[in-house]
């Protein structure tokens, strides 16, 4: 699953969260940019056999305690979720 990253901040009844600075660095994001995860619309696709994501390894990553609260409540939500696949 892909989740959108933007610098405009989400009206206040999307599910999104604002992304702390030391989550924007070990995700080699921009520190001085306000940036937000949408958690109500997402992509799925399938890693290795994607049309759309290159070969590249990844710049960096959230920690695994900023992820796990977000995916609880995604999962929480997840039918009332929207889901483009992007699998063939």
């Amino acid at each position: 699953m892909f989740f959108p990253i933007t610098t405009k901040q989400p009206e206040a009844w999307r599910f999104a969260a604002e992304i702390p600075a030391t989550e924007k660095r070990r995700a080699g994001l921009d520190v001085d940019l306000r940036l937000w995860i949408i958690l109500e619309e997402f992509n799925s696709d399938v890693i290795g056999r994607s049309f759309y994501l290159e070969p590249e390894p990844p710049i960096g990553r959230f920690s695994k305690a900023f992820f796990l609260a977000i995916l609880r409540e995604f999962i929480a939500r997840r039918k009332s979720l929207t889901e483009v696949s992007r699998f063939r």
